[in-house]
């Protein structure tokens, strides 16, 4: 056989012998620098720092807001009687008391304000922060609306909020007013009957209170309502950026939004060992801003947490709550 010859058919045996790269059981040989199948590649530790609960809303300027009061306790709601009036009070205005143990709470509409509807019926069982009265700001306020994803970063205490006027004046401090929650349809009580004088005569009709007083307060989504400092000019249907800031909090535990599972109170995040694998531990959360959430029991901080977080379990048919949500 001549050279030439023997050259080819050095070839094709090497070429087959890359073609047939196989184990010794018949299985393929692993891709060298790929993790096997299920193996965490992406993790995050856990840091310290501090973190504001801040969110932008938009909103726009009208007349006369309706807004809502909240039960300050658990307790038994007993109304006021007390018809609304047609202008607003000067001072803040008793509407009702939260029975807690034979003591009672007061609840009052603030000044600049008049009653716009009872939100419960008499004597009904409340808890704390439950809105039972609603109330109608008498001028210019400023309202936004809220989804229901923006509504549990709001839910704290608002602490702070100050508005932008598009191509107007801001910013500016605004002094929310009432709750966020949605507030149902009020009703306004019925105005008390008053006996007819005895020389109006058995044929006169009797006298009843004030017929034009205000109507039950309108039914609503969930907004923040705010009122501007005296000093900035406000038209009606302007609209307004509000900036939020609900809660602070300083040199706190934070991971990554995208490694827990669950935004408020509960979550889960899955901590990788030593050998790679995963447990999912139960966490408590705190504030979020968006992109971190604080880790205020569960963690000591030194772990080594997997990215993204752990699923939640699809709930069985059937088995969902009345509003088939996670909360």
């Amino acid at each position: 056989m001549d050279r030439g010859r023997l050259a080819r058919v050095g070839v094709l045996v090497a070429a087959g012998a890359v073609l047939c790269a196989c184990s010794s059981t018949g299985e393929a040989a692993q891709t060298p620098g790929l993790e096997a199948r299920g193996t965490v590649v992406t993790t995050v530790k856990p840091t310290r720092q501090d973190l504001t609960n801040q969110i932008s809303l938009a909103g726009k300027v009208e007349i006369n807001p309706v807004f809502g009061i909240v039960a300050p306790v658990d307790g038994e709601l007993r109304y006021v009687d007390r018809q609304p009036a047609k202008t607003a009070s000067t001072r803040p205005i008793w509407v009702a008391s939260i029975w807690d143990d034979g003591v009672p709470r007061r609840v009052e509409i603030p000044k600049d304000s008049i009653l716009a509807g009872r939100l419960m019926d008499d004597r009904s069982d409340v808890t704390a922060g439950m809105p039972v009265i609603s109330a109608r700001y008498a001028g210019y306020g400023i309202v936004a609306d809220i989804d229901s994803a923006q509504a549990y970063r709001i839910a704290g205490a608002v602490k702070t909020v100050r508005g932008q006027i598009t191509n107007g004046p801001g910013p500016f401090e605004c002094s929310a007013l009432g709750t966020i929650a949605a507030l149902p349809a009020g009703t306004i009580p019925e105005p008390p009957v008053v006996s007819p004088p005895a020389s109006a005569g058995p044929s006169a009709p009797p006298v009843v209170g004030d017929s034009e007083s205000a109507p039950g307060s309108e039914p609503t989504g969930l907004r923040l309502v705010c009122t501007a400092p005296e000093e900035i000019k406000l038209i009606n249907g302007a609209s307004v950026t509000l900036d939020v800031v609900t809660a602070k909090a300083s040199h706190v535990l934070v991971l990554p939004v995208e490694a827990v599972a669950g935004i408020q109170g509960k979550g889960k995040v899955d901590v990788v060992g030593e050998d790679r694998t995963r447990k999912t531990v139960d966490v408590t959360l705190g504030l979020t801003d968006g992109k971190v959430v604080e880790i205020r029991k569960g963690l000591r901080g030194d772990e080594t947490i997997a990215v993204p977080g752990p699923d939640l379990p699809t709930a069985a048919p059937g088995q969902n709550g009345p509003s088939g949500a996670v909360g």
